[in-house]
């Protein structure tokens, strides 16, 4: 997918976020360099060039723009929000309140807004999940309703019922048929990550700016008739620590379980997609042979188009008969990296 140092150009001046992770541009007569959706006035034509990656513009000598910060990802979890994430996932029963969080140099209101960007309720109710969380396991595990409720910090009874009702949908005593999908938030270098998992295995992995991301959790939630909620889980640590391996090019196949969600046919594509090895590529047409079914080109098309597991279920190795990337979820540009990162396809 070559482009043009005119498209670029272009694709800057409008503020394409489209383009982002694409390229970086170097400004000769400032000496630094951009993201594709900078805010700054915009240069000349004649007095810019384009990098694919930011350490091509580091080497050159250009510095990173303290505009738009060309070498953080915007989604990225701060690192002391990080940290204290953390210490939830080791211990759930801590309760982080304000002042807490002004002694390790946090705001709170910075705080509050991050987790209403990210995700979709404040620290403070992110908190109260984690906690229904780790406490309806312990209760699937047979642990007395009061007792979990003083190990999780509530001092009433009835404090600790209206909170869990909120979140799971029924009391504490009546929660042994009821399931729940975990969920938890994965940093890559291509991006943010949403990862789901069940007991049997991951669900989901998917990049956090997918469109089509509420409708997939909504379609999870449906299939496991379970409610999704912030939380640990065992599977969780293997998938982190097989994707890092991944990502620094030490990791060829995963080993972490899955449950994906899906219909029969479905699943039968991605386990063919699974057999695509690592730095090769497949055509849809080839797929469809494989699958024994050469007519069913379209139908293999939606079928990867619908996998929720991105990365571990490779579907980024699909391309066109011709050689093109299609389409990915993700972002083409995303299947680019990942290609060029298994070695498959380089531009």
């Amino acid at each position: 997918m070559e482009l043009s140092s005119e498209i670029m150009y272009q694709a800057s001046f409008e503020k394409n976020p489209e383009f982002e992770g694409v390229f970086w541009m170097g400004v000769k007569t400032t000496g630094i360099f951009c993201r594709p959706t900078c805010t700054a006035r915009k240069p000349k034509p004649e007095n810019v060039e384009f990098f694919d990656n930011t350490k091509d513009a580091i080497l050159k000598g250009y510095r990173p723009c303290k505009v738009c910060k060309p070498l953080e990802n915007p989604d990225e979890t701060p690192i002391e929000i990080q940290k204290i994430m953390d210490e939830l996932s080791v211990n759930p029963e801590i309760k982080f309140k304000d002042i807490d969080l002004v002694e390790r140099g946090l705001q709170p209101v910075t705080v509050k807004r991050w987790f209403l960007k990210h995700h979709g309720m404040t620290f403070h109710a992110f908190q109260r999940m984690f906690k229904i969380n780790s406490a309806f396991k312990k209760l699937q595990q047979g642990e007395n309703v009061l007792d979990v409720a003083l190990d999780n910090g509530y001092e009433s009874l009835s404090g600790f019922n209206e909170s869990f009702k909120s979140i799971i949908g029924t009391s504490p005593k009546n929660s042994k048929m009821e399931k729940i999908v975990d969920l938890k938030r994965i940093e890559t270098p291509l991006g943010t990550m949403i990862a789901c998992a069940t007991e049997n295995g991951i669900c989901m992995l998917e990049f956090s700016d997918r469109k089509s991301l509420s409708k997939e959790l909504e379609d999870i939630s449906k299939y496991f008739k379970a409610t999704i909620v912030q939380g640990e889980n065992p599977h969780f640590k293997t998938l982190e620590t097989e994707l890092a391996e991944y990502f620094d090019g030490k990791r060829l196949d995963f080993t972490v379980p899955l449950a994906p969600v899906g219909t029969d046919f479905q699943k039968n594509v991605w386990e063919i997609l699974r057999m695509i090895p690592y730095g090769t590529t497949r055509s849809y047409q080839q797929q469809a042979d494989i699958l024994g079914n050469p007519k069913a080109v379209r139908a293999v098309a939606n079928a990867n188009g619908l996998n929720k597991i991105s990365i571990i279920i490779p579907c980024h190795r699909v391309i066109g008969t011709n050689g093109t990337l299609t389409g990915y979820g993700g972002g083409i540009w995303r299947k680019q990296k990942l290609l060029e990162l298994e070695k498959a396809i380089l531009f």
